[in-house]
């Protein structure tokens, strides 16, 4: 496992100026829909992006930019762009990228939301395949003439399949196709795929960077060409706006990022040990377990293996019994929070999914997917074994 990168500074003052506004600390809130210009020539360089500064919020806010800034000094990208959600970011990313006509490959082991997006995009001209996508090579049988994008997610949800990002680059660049890959899961803390030859990266900003479970946002990150499309063109048009209040409080978060990362990081660990063991469970998957067949992987290509923890009890009935028996863990489907969540999936998020594509992808009848929170890991322990031991 590579050595953490030290953003433990970087999370609290990267992309903020106290001097541009007015000294202040934390950064204001901008609750201004507009802003005035200085004269007519100069607004209109505005505008039309020519020159910074501010006209309208639904194409940026002195808050928003703040973020914006810090999101991308941590992916170690040149720009970035806040929106509303994490489902407003894979779709501003993958319409940015993509148009009538082009051809997109991604992941079997995918976001159910996430798919349900790619299949809808055909209504558009846009078409998708799923492949298995720890084999990179996958990428290149399922590439075709008019492929224009590769998309990546890795620690998949809620499978933790891995994709091995730097062989999946290597095979677009070839190709000349753009790649874009959620890092939801791990954060910039855990893995930077921009570093390894990701286009665009994006966060659901509502999970780990805002980290308390009280907002919703959305974050691309990559080069300021692709993200100016993005602002000026795709989300332009979309609205997926986010809020000023809200990139305050992402804002916020990320100033925890770091330590809450640690945590997550070492009680995810440790839970997977624990469930590996038990004689309930029948498959546990965690990349940080040398049992992951792409434990190696991993090691080769994160930082920290993540907070999230899948796990197999076997059926839809046990899966089922196992969530309402816990009593620590909270039955929610979002993931990320500094509380312990659980859900199970074939009958969750995604129970939209035909059961033989989700079976095909490893969202087996029996997978629970747990985001393990920052609380005493000896009380998440002694939480899942009382349930456990009821099933």
């Amino acid at each position: 496992m590579s050595p953490i990168d030290p953003i433990y500074t970087d999370v609290i003052h990267a992309g903020e100026s106290p001097a541009e506004h007015l000294g202040a600390i934390s950064v204001p809130i901008y609750q201004s829909s507009v802003f005035l210009f200085p004269n007519a020539e100069e607004g209109s360089a505005i505008h039309e992006g020519e020159k910074p500064g501010y006209f309208y919020s639904r194409l940026g806010n002195p808050t928003q930019a703040d973020l914006e800034r810090k999101v991308a000094a941590l992916e170690k990208g040149e720009a970035a762009l806040a929106v509303a959600s994490g489902m407003a970011a894979i779709t501003t990313s993958l319409l940015t990228l993509a148009k009538p006509g082009d051809h997109v490959v991604a992941p079997e082991s995918l976001y159910a939301t996430t798919g349900t997006l790619l299949d809808q995009m055909a209504a558009f001209g846009i078409e998708s395949s799923y492949v298995d996508a720890t084999d990179p090579e996958n990428y290149a049988r399922a590439t075709r003439p008019n492929t224009r994008v590769y998309y990546l997610e890795s620690p998949g949800n809620p499978t933790l399949k891995l994709v091995d990002i730097e062989a999946v680059t290597g095979l677009a660049r070839e190709r000349g196709i753009l790649t874009a890959m959620d890092n939801t899961f791990a954060t910039p803390f855990n893995q930077r795929p921009l570093e390894k030859g990701v286009d665009l990266v994006i966060h659901s900003a509502t999970k780990y960077l805002g980290g308390h479970g009280d907002l919703m946002a959305g974050v691309l990150v990559g080069k300021k060409e692709l993200i100016d499309k993005a602002r000026w063109h795709t989300n332009k048009i979309l609205g997926g706006v986010i809020a000023p209040m809200t990139a305050w409080l992402v804002l916020r978060g990320i100033k925890t990022l770091a330590l809450r990362m640690e945590r997550h990081n070492s009680n995810a660990l440790a839970v997977a040990r624990f469930l590996k063991e038990h004689p309930k469970v029948v498959e546990v998957h965690y990349p940080g377990l040398e049992s992951h067949p792409q434990h190696e992987l991993a090691k080769r290509q994160m930082m920290g293996f993540g907070g999230m923890v899948a796990f197999d009890v076997g059926s839809v009935e046990k899966g089922r019994a196992l969530v309402n028996g816990v009593k620590l863990i909270s039955l929610a489907v979002s993931l990320g929070d500094t509380s312990s969540l659980i859900q199970h999936s074939a009958s969750m998020t995604h129970a939209s999914v035909p059961r033989e594509r989700r079976l095909k992808a490893g969202v087996t009848d029996g997978l629970l997917r747990l985001s393990v929170g920052l609380e005493r890991i000896d009380d998440l322990l002694a939480d899942l074994d009382q349930a456990l031991k009821r099933l």
